[in-house]
């Protein structure tokens, strides 16, 4: 199916009729008519795990009031630079970014001058103009500014400090299909971090990818700690719950490394049907959840527990199998996945199967094309 033809289909557990959907902007304001009332996401406090929630009429209002500055600042297509902690307030702004028109430019505040370095490249590589963040945020980034003439030149905005009603100025832009919509930056781990140009058309070709590998429905409930500003977290956590007029639950990556049971805790709590990560997530559950933690925890909801952005280890599936199938794991819960920023998010997967399938190759065979 061409990306300009793109579609929500009406199937069986589908909540709307045929509808042509181009744009991240149009598939959120479709939300926003048909299920203002529902809430799309909750976010999870690291000290006391407090939740803070948005519906999908709410978010719209919010990304209409940051589309609004914007668009009285800037023009479509200008690059804004997103640097939040974990949180409600980055996926604001980064659906106020797409509604005036602008592309994002997800990043992560550097801490203590780590990562500044990152931050300064992908400042200058992408050309960014404008960077949002919240007061408390731009007071942080001072010093860093200060240092960092790329950091420096950019118009900065707090969103949190911005008048009410300004959302009624708004203005919906021009979009496509082909609309740049995001720039994905790779990690630069082994080299300086690149840009991935991302438009609308492709992420919801691949949403639809990623529904159709997991069997997901409005009925799904996603629980994530992934970076929100990493594509996995971007593109499976937050955009596919919009996808799919779902609900998503939220904490940050370090509410998880700091305790990976609050991970399953959440799952279990909520009736979470989607969750998953690195294999090392995975690895570091059995490590570290003990057996009395693990008879407070109630998995059977789990229906998809995907494993990818690293090799995924056969010896960790049977581990963790092992230690939470009393807890109601199931087996062909497992789904492991690859995926890459520059093919949006997924590239392989399966769908559900009994268990998880594994085999033995020899490198010299593969690279002779026998298997």
């Amino acid at each position: 199916m061409p990306l300009h033809d793109h579609m929500i289909t009406n199937q069986e557990d589908s909540f709307f009729p045929t509808v042509e959907v181009r744009t991240l902007v149009e598939l959120l304001r479709l939300r926003a008519h048909h299920q203002p009332h529902q809430s799309a996401y909750t976010f999870l406090a690291d000290r006391d795990f407090t939740e803070t929630s948005l519906t999908y009429g709410e978010l719209d209002q919010e990304a209409r009031r940051i589309g609004s500055r914007l668009q009285s600042v800037g023009s479509p297509g200008q690059r804004v630079l997103l640097l939040y902690p974990p949180g409600l307030e980055y996926i604001t702004a980064f659906f106020g970014s797409l509604y005036a028109g602008m592309v994002c430019v997800p990043a992560y505040p550097p801490r203590q001058s780590r990562n500044l370095s990152r931050l300064r490249v992908i400042a200058k590589d992408s050309q960014a103009s404008l960077a949002l963040s919240t007061m408390k945020g731009q007071a942080e980034l001072e010093s860093s500014r200060t240092e960092s003439p790329e950091l420096e030149s950019l118009r900065w905005i707090a969103t949190d400090d911005l008048s009410e009603n300004h959302e009624q100025s708004w203005r919906e832009p021009f979009l496509s299909a082909d609309t740049l919509a995001l720039l994905q930056y790779t990690s630069g781990s082994t080299s300086l971090p690149r840009g991935v140009m991302v438009s609308h058309g492709n992420i919801l070709h691949n949403q639809r990818i990623i529904q159709q590998v997991f069997g997901q429905s409005e009925r799904s409930l996603i629980v994530g700690w992934l970076p929100l500003y990493h594509d996995m977290g971007l593109i499976g956590n937050i955009l596919q719950p919009l996808y799919l007029g779902a609900r998503a639950v939220l904490m940050s990556p370090a509410a998880f490394l700091q305790n990976p049971f609050r991970w399953l805790q959440t799952i279990t709590q909520y009736e979470a049907t989607t969750s998953g990560g690195p294999n090392f997530a995975y690895d570091l559950c059995v490590r570290k959840v003990s057996s009395d933690q693990r008879e407070m925890l109630d998995l059977s909801s789990w229906q998809v527990a995907f494993n990818g952005a690293e090799p995924v280890r056969a010896d960790t599936l049977e581990r963790f199998i092992t230690t939470f199938g009393p807890c109601g794991f199931r087996r062909q819960a497992f789904q492991p996945c690859y995926g890459l920023a520059e093919s949006t998010l997924i590239v392989s997967g399966v769908k559900q199967s009994p268990q998880p399938l594994v085999k033995t190759f020899q490198a010299k065979e593969l690279e002779r094309n026998r298997w």
